[in-house]
């Protein structure tokens, strides 16, 4: 009995500094933790102060996705025998002088990716990697503000594809007039005088025209959250047909260090891709730009994400 009982003393006795020193421990992680959150606020408030001084802001982020696939005599599908790959990636980058008086903003946004599937009982297929999606963008802004939030500006924009009929077609805008800086990490450009440079070999279809350029980009981090936003839109003052926008649209999340996941897409509304598209790959000679499908164009990548 006296055995008995002096177990039930010391199984309570235990439980009793268990308790407490739990207690005890989730107090100090507590008071550590407050200590933290203050720290880490004071040095959010210090890089708030660094990021506002003038001088140049750098910065990456991008996309990996891929994936690779055997199969041999799997006759539940109707390629049995095959090799399949998908690889592809983006990269967000950019590079921007800002000072007090003016402005000088760089960004370069690419998205490459390559498809294969090679049917092994079929000799004659391809069974070599081919371009999905092809995209290339830098630009060049420049401004001298007369405001805290207007400027006066110069822009340089060219895209283009990169492992495909590069620079056919390519486009290059070049323009003045206004940016808009209504909040931090917003940019809204607006050049009413712009000349649309536009390269191919066939001058059959395309045409450069004067006209009107905007852009609105938005770039931040919020976290381990990394995103850009972008429309670049093009209105000819000769003709719609000659009119064109693209917007893209790249998110980051970081899981573990510096790796993560991402995803990217795309559109784009281009007649004078249609049309070209028409007549020269799918070979309808008497296609023209009131007969012309205008589809809408997309893209999406989706994968690992590494910052840089």
């Amino acid at each position: 009995m006296k055995k008995l009982l002096f177990l039930i003393i010391l199984f309570f006795g235990i439980f009793s500094v268990n308790a407490q020193t739990k207690e005890e421990l989730e107090t100090q992680k507590a008071e550590k933790q407050a200590i933290a959150d203050a720290a880490q606020a004071e040095a959010n408030a210090l890089q708030a102060k660094i990021d506002a001084l003038p001088g140049w802001r750098k910065g990456a982020f991008g996309t990996i996705g891929g994936s690779l696939s055997n199969f041999n005599n799997w006759y539940a599908q109707g390629t049995p025998n095959n090799a399949s790959g998908n690889i592809g990636f983006t990269v967000n980058a950019f590079a921007n002088l800002i000072q007090e008086k003016f402005f000088w903003r760089n960004a370069l946004t690419t998205n490459l990716n390559w498809v294969k599937f090679d049917d092994k009982d079929d000799p004659t297929d391809d069974d070599s990697f081919r371009t999905g999606t092809d995209v290339f963008n830098i630009s060049s802004l420049y401004g001298r503000n007369i405001s805290k939030t207007l400027a006066i500006s110069g822009l340089a924009e060219y895209r283009t594809t990169l492992l495909d009929n590069f620079n056919d077609p390519g486009y290059l805008d070049v323009g003045i007039g206004a940016t808009w800086t209504p909040i931090e990490n917003l940019i809204v450009v607006v050049h009413p005088l712009n000349y649309n440079f536009v390269f191919a070999d066939s001058n059959t279809v395309f045409e450069s025209s004067l006209g009107a350029k905007i852009v609105a980009d938005y770039t931040r981090q919020i976290g381990a959250v990394n995103f850009k936003t972008n429309l670049s839109a093009f209105q000819s003052y000769k003709s719609g047909d000659l009119s064109n926008w693209t917007w893209t649209n790249s998110f980051g999340y970081t899981l573990w260090k510096m790796i993560g996941v991402g995803f990217d897409f795309g559109l784009r509304n281009n007649k004078q891709e249609a049309l070209s598209y028409s007549i020269n790959t799918l070979g309808n000679t008497g296609e023209t730009f009131e007969s012309v499908d205008n589809d809408l164009q997309t893209y999406y990548t989706f994968g690992l994400s590494y910052k840089f």
